[in-house]
């Protein structure tokens, strides 16, 4: 072997070492060095020499004395939250939301910012860089503290070379989100869709935790999946897998904004529950959704009909009921075809709570194919509307601590 090669594998295998003692430690903490060996399975001196280096990029310290088993105390590690920051933002359609979190991924700071209807991709990087900046500023952290920069885009996303490909609510394409911010802040950036960096988000910090397979839905304005299998995000053969809400469930249906006819979006996205309650009140029907919009249709929203469902309206609860049909022939086919121990659902829509989840889970029971399916746990999204930007400072997380998505 040569000597490149050599110092090669030896650095690669010294990186992979003091990621799987930082995640030792930030999983055990607190922890003496003598149980991080015997957890990790690797020599004393390695933990000791890779734990002072960690100690002196302020990732690690050293936080109490431990108890004695005889001999001398030990002194117990625990991963430094003091000193390093991070940047998570999710691009949304309307809004960039971001936060600066602590190394625990503790939210310390939030910043939110209105996007334009008509934007170009200068225009949408400038406002991406405002709204990170302002985030920075408002938080005081130090530049040069910050680890890393996480963002969840929707759309198709080239998470390797931090593109999005197609931004379909800006109608844009191929915006080098990655090399502009990182040539504008020189921190690291990774890029993931949204709805993948939800799911890793839940998998870290949420109901996904320690669930190997798991898919996570989001239904909002669209509607997306983030599959996790073996304990790894899924990103299928061109980086397109969880495009949930384009599966087809009606194949004489609407034509949707891909293109296509009766994807799942075109009858159970936020647009489509609007679309149902104003064509049934142009049809004569009486309901709290007229009476409550007092004229202004635009008001109109999945927000809206729930706040109507909860007063009892009737075509607010078919909606929304039909809506969790839908969605429940979808989830359906995916528990059929991937088997997942466990389906979240977050998003807009999702907040209807159990108006939506109750008839979803009604077409599990009843059609999927074996009795293990039909007990799928089908449940809410502990991170709630901060799951997809804690899901994004997840993806620099991971990047630190381990290359396993739930770092187990």
């Amino acid at each position: 072997m040569s000597n490149i090669r050599m110092t090669g594998s030896f650095q690669w295998m010294k990186t992979l070492n003091k990621s799987t003692i930082l995640n030792t430690i930030r999983l055990h903490s607190p922890i003496s060095r003598a149980e991080i060996a015997k957890k990790t399975k690797l020599t004393p001196p390695t933990v000791t020499n890779i734990v002072a280096e960690l100690i002196e990029a302020n990732l690690v310290r050293e936080s109490e004395i431990g108890v004695s088993k005889g001999g001398r105390k030990p002194i117990l590690l625990t991963i430094n939250d003091q000193d390093s920051f991070i940047v998570g933002v999710d691009v949304g359609g309307h809004l960039i939301r971001t936060i600066v979190t602590d190394i625990n991924a503790k939210i310390l700071t939030k910043f939110e910012i209105a996007l334009p209807m008509e934007l170009t991709i200068e225009t949408f990087i400038e406002k991406l860089i405002q709204a990170i900046d302002a985030a920075i500023n408002k938080s005081k952290a130090p530049k040069d503290k910050i680890l890393g920069i996480g963002v969840g885009m929707h759309g198709i996303v080239d998470y390797e070379k931090g593109v999005s490909i197609f931004a379909p609510n800006f109608q844009l394409t191929n915006i080098p989100i990655k090399s502009c911010l990182e040539k504008h802040f020189q921190i690291t950036t990774f890029v993931e869709n949204d709805v993948r960096a939800f799911a890793l988000g839940e998998t870290w910090y949420g109901n996904g935790q320690g669930t190997e397979h798991l898919i996570c839905i989001n239904i909002g304005v669209g509607i997306g999946a983030g599959i996790i299998l073996n304990s790894e995000l899924f990103h299928g053969n061109n980086g397109i897998a969880g495009e949930f809400g384009h599966m087809i469930v009606d194949i004489n249906g609407e034509k949707c904004s891909c293109g296509s006819y009766g994807c799942l979006q075109t009858v159970a996205g936020g647009s489509a529950l609007r679309e149902r309650a104003l064509k049934e009140i142009k049809g004569g029907r009486q309901s709290l959704i007229y009476d409550r919009a007092q004229g202004q249709i635009e008001r109109i929203d999945g927000a809206f009909i729930f706040n109507c469902a909860k007063s009892g309206d009737e075509l607010a609860l078919e909606i929304l009921a039909e809506t969790g049909t839908y969605i429940g022939i979808g989830v359906l086919n995916l528990i059929n075809v991937i088997n997942p121990a466990r389906i979240i659902v977050g998003g807009g829509v999702a907040k209807a709570g159990e108006f939506v989840l109750e008839p979803l889970r009604k077409i599990v029971k009843q059609r999927a194919l074996t009795s293990g399916a039909r007990e799928t746990e089908i449940i809410h999204s502990k991170l709630g509307d901060d799951a997809t930007v804690i899901g994004a400072v997840t993806l620099v997380l991971k990047d630190l601590f381990s290359p396993r998505v739930n770092g187990e």
